[in-house]
């Protein structure tokens, strides 16, 4: 039988001056809504039930004698205020220590670790500062929080929101509005287990990021989520030793061990050969608890820690690395003169040889600038770069090793290389047999070497030698959004929260060069693969080797020369080489559908009635399904109204004409604002694709006949 916490009429309520006349229903200064019998007796009052929102002063029961109780449970959706899938509570195999978000019963997040101080402040600034004081409450059988404010600071409640976030908000007098001033979880770093077994998210850096362990390693340098392992094998007390790693927030899946002081708490560890790790706290104030103490203990993996500012120390068992012994002093003189020796062999050979070199770089450097500036420059002047040697991008990729290949581009494959200082890059390899590499390779250096945006890869300089032609980018992690979109193994990490923040983000990128940056650029090959995504999710457009510049007064071109991926191409670009930046709205809404349903614009998933996924997408909306196109990773947990806002957007960026297709400042408009209206799509021109893989086109003739245009008819 689960036992049942105290009523409110058993226990002391803070309350206003009862008025003379009996009031069945009154609020009290705190917003506590009370229930009163004919006799004034509380029978029920609010702050006893909460739903999605915590307010100052109000008692949150967590658990009593050891039972979850109170529950924060998020709407359904925005405008939907039934119950959703998110909630807050106890941790229920634990619910005097942790306090979790849940994704139905699933751990989504865990807020807080509590550290045992049953009173403690925290600073927020908004336009006044305010300090938040939380109070924890133990008395033995029940375990409570409370939270208060000081004087003269804005009216603060803590809300989970339905996309599954405890947002604390102040109210700003200035704007008449609601503002964030702390959420949880805040990055996909913060999510629940996210840096795998033996990983902790690093929160003292300014972007936090997956970490591991001082004698761990990754299990996949790829991929973060597989967690990491031991450098060396693990063995059992004298072969093994205990570090300290302060500042932490205790992993989970711990065993609470009552009654034991330090020193008996790593005895509990260090004598038993399965623990892992312990951590121990002294309970400055443990209310009527007679244990004073909190000792936890591991076994296996440690899974979801981080490191804070505020955290406590975590003891981690280590193999001990082999010890010399003691050296004499005829060991200590000898290995001293033979590295002075050493050393100045070095110093003379480096004279000798790097004379040479420095002079080879200079006259390489010479001719990289010379081989830009043959190019069309950027308002007229030279661009200039960083130039790497062709030895370090060897020593780096290790010769170019097909371990180290990330991926393969229209014109030369990507590489995953180690500069010196240990910094991670890509470096794009240009195909020697591709005729049309040296205008690629131009092309993207004067263009990416000036634009600047946190939605564009960021190129980070160049190379020629002999016939090779290398481009030096930032490193992301996560490579590029098909390899998390078309594989049913790793779609999962795409939830809707991050879809429709890549979605934007490659909206914004996009604006950026038509409209915000000195000089309007059309991409010309927008696509998954030419997304990437960095630890945070965040996308970032790459590949332009195609991309042109139009003049101030220049608002399309045409080209013999049709370059691009089929699918993606829009109908005046395909079939008679006009570009503009309607073009690259159109493979935005290509992009955009097939990143709200999980299929590829030419899948083999879609029927054999429908040629392409637009065909299909449009089938569906026209009879009034769209949401049979939404992925079904996703279905289920996503917001329907904003998905479906998603595919309107998208069949306006496909719509057969130019002039009918929205530009991006009028998509992040429709995207952003949820009220605004948006117009019916026309019926969208539909390709027969000719090349169902994807491959690039290099000439019209021989593309213009690769495909054709059939008018589908609704039954």
């Amino acid at each position: 039988m689960v036992p049942q916490p105290p009523r409110a009429t058993d226990r002391r309520v803070d309350r206003q001056p009862r008025q003379p006349n009996h009031q069945p229903f009154v609020h009290d200064a705190q917003g506590n809504f009370i229930l009163r019998s004919s006799d004034d007796q509380d029978i029920w009052l609010s702050f006893d039930h909460p739903t999605d929102t915590v307010l100052p002063s109000m008692r949150f029961l967590m658990s009593y004698k050891a039972q979850v109780i109170a529950h924060l449970v998020a709407w359904k959706g925005p405008d939907d205020p039934s119950s959703g899938d998110f909630s807050c509570t106890g941790d229920p195999t634990s619910p005097d220590l942790q306090f979790v978000t849940l994704n139905k019963a699933r751990v989504y997040c865990r807020i807080i670790v509590w550290d045992g101080v049953s009173v403690s402040g925290r600073t927020f600034l908004t336009n006044t500062s305010s300090i938040l004081y939380q109070t924890v409450v133990n008395s033995g059988d029940e375990f409570s929080f409370i939270f208060t404010l000081s004087d003269n600071s804005p009216f603060v409640r803590l809300m989970l929101d339905y996309t599954g976030k405890l947002k604390a908000l102040a109210w700003d007098n200035h704007s008449m509005s609601w503002t964030v001033i702390n959420e949880r979880p805040n990055n996909a770093c913060d999510l629940y287990g996210s840096c795998g077994p033996f990983g902790y998210c690093d929160f003292t850096e300014a972007i936090p990021t997956c970490q591991c362990f001082d004698g761990f390693e990754p299990v996949d340098n790829s991929n973060s989520f597989k967690g990491y392992q031991r450098t060396q094998a693990l063995k059992c007390r004298k072969q093994s030793h205990f570090t300290s790693f302060p500042g932490m927030k205790v992993p989970d899946m711990f065993l609470h061990v009552r009654n034991r002081s330090l020193d008996d708490c790593a005895a509990e560890c260090i004598n038993n050969c399965s623990c892992t790790a312990y951590a121990y706290a002294n309970l400055s104030s443990g209310g009527a608890m007679a244990d004073l103490s909190r000792c936890l203990v591991w076994s296996g993996e440690l899974i979801d820690a981080q490191k804070t500012t505020v955290g406590e120390n975590l003891y981690l068992r280590l193999a001990n690395s082999p010890v010399d012994k003691k050296p004499g002093p005829v060991k200590i003189v000898l290995p001293i003169i033979s590295c002075l020796l050493l050393l100045a062999c070095i110093v003379f050979s480096w004279m000798y040889k790097y004379r040479g070199k420095w002079g080879k770089k200079k006259n390489q450097k010479k001719l990289m600038l010379g081989y830009i500036s043959t190019s069309n420059s950027l308002e007229g002047k030279n661009t200039e770069f960083p130039c790497f040697s062709y030895e370090d991008i060897l020593s780096g990729t290790k010769s170019f090793a097909d371990s180290n290949l990330l991926g393969r581009g229209g014109f030369g494959k990507v590489y995953k290389g180690t500069l010196e200082g240990g910094n991670e890059v890509a470096v794009k390899r240009l195909s020697k047999s591709s005729g049309q590499g040296t205008l690629e390779f131009k092309n993207e250096v004067v263009l990416i070497a000036k634009l600047q945006h946190k939605n564009l890869v960021r190129l980070l300089g160049c190379c020629t030698h002999e016939d090779e032609k290398l481009l030096i980018y930032e490193y992301l992690a996560n490579k590029s959004l098909d390899a998390f979109l078309f594989d049913h193994a790793r779609k999962h990490v795409l939830d809707w929260l991050t879809r429709f923040k890549i979605i934007k983000g490659i909206a914004r990128g996009l604006l950026y060069l038509h409209q915000d940056s000195r000089l309007t650029i059309i991409h010309r090959d927008l696509k998954a693969s030419n997304i990437l995504l960095d630890m945070e999710m965040t996308p970032k457009i790459s590949d332009f080797g195609m991309a042109r510049i139009f003049g101030a007064n220049q608002n399309h071109a045409n080209t013999t020369r049709v370059v691009g991926t089929y699918g993606y191409m829009s109908p005046e670009y395909a079939m008679g080489g006009t570009f503009s930046v309607k073009s690259d709205a159109y493979s935005f809404g290509v992009l955009l559908l097939e990143i709200v349903s999980g299929l590829k614009i030419s899948s083999a998933q879609l029927k054999m009635e429908f040629c392409s996924l637009i065909s299909y997408a449009w089938r569906l909306w026209e009879e009034g399904k769209a949401t049979e196109l939404v992925d079904s990773f996703i279905a289920a947990s996503c917001p329907l109204h904003e998905v479906v806002r998603c595919i309107h957007v998208g069949l306006l960026c496909v719509q057969d004409h130019p002039n009918d297709r929205p530009l991006m400042s009028s998509v992040m408009f429709m995207l952003e604002n949820k009220s605004a209206m948006l117009p019916p799509p026309k019926h969208p021109v539909y390709f027969a694709l000719g090349n169902p893989k994807g491959e690039q086109a290099s000439e019209n003739t021989s593309s213009s006949n690769a495909m054709s245009i059939t008018m589908l008819k609704g039954r």
